[in-house]
C-alpha cells in the first residue's frame, strides 16, 4: 500500500472513530435537554439503538476507506455531494435498522412501518446524518489539503536541500 492510501486509510479510521464518538456524545445531549429516549418505543428491545449506531458507523467507515483506496492522490478533492451522499446513507441506515430490529423483535409490520416512520422523522436519525455529512466533508479536506504536501514543512528561511 503507498504512503498516501495507507495515510487516507488510517484519517479514515480515526474519522469513523469520531464520528462514533460524535454520535453517542449527540445523542446523550439531545435526549437530556429534549427530555426524550433514543429508541422511545420499550417495544423495540434494548439492541435497536447499538445496532442502527453500529450499521450508520460501518456505512461511514466503509464510504471513507473508499474514498481512501479508489481516488487516485492527484484527484483527491472537497466533494460535498459525496458527503451529502454518504450523510444520506447514514440517516438511512440508523433508521432502516432500528426499523429492522423492530420488526424481528415484534413480528408486527405495520407496527414496525410506524416505527421506522417515527425513527426517521426523530432528531437522532437526523442528527446522525447531519454528523456523517460533517464528518465526510471534513475528511476529504484533510485528505485534499495534503497532495502538495512533499516532506517536513519548512521555514522560509530553509534550505530544500538540507536534511
Amino acid at each position: 500500500m503507498p504512503g498516501f492510501r495507507k495515510y487516507a486509510a488510517t484519517v479514515a479510521v480515526f474519522a469513523s472513530g469520531l464520528y462514533l464518538a460524535l454520535l453517542i456524545a449527540v445523542f446523550g445531549v439531545v435526549a437530556l435537554l429534549a427530555d426524550i429516549q433514543v429508541i422511545a418505543d420499550p417495544h423495540a428491545g434494548e439492541l435497536a439503538g447499538p445496532i442502527a449506531t453500529a450499521a450508520a458507523t460501518l456505512l461511514v467507515i466503509g464510504c471513507l476507506l473508499l474514498i481512501a483506496l479508489r481516488v487516485p492522490e492527484a484527484r483527491q478533492r472537497v466533494a460535498p455531494l459525496t458527503a451529502l451522499a454518504i450523510g444520506v446513507g447514514a440517516y438511512l441506515a440508523w433508521a432502516l435498522f432500528a426499523g429492522v430490529v423492530f420488526l424481528l423483535g415484534r413480528s408486527d409490520p405495520v407496527g414496525a412501518l410506524i416505527f421506522f416512520g417515527g425513527i426517521l422523522l426523530g432528531p437522532f436519525a437526523i442528527s446522525a446524518g447531519i454528523i456523517a455529512f460533517v464528518i465526510a466533508l471534513l475528511y476529504m479536506l484533510v485528505l485534499a489539503s495534503r497532495v502538495a504536501d512533499r516532506g517536513r514543512p519548512r521555514w522560509p528561511w530553509e534550505d530544500p536541500g538540507d536534511e
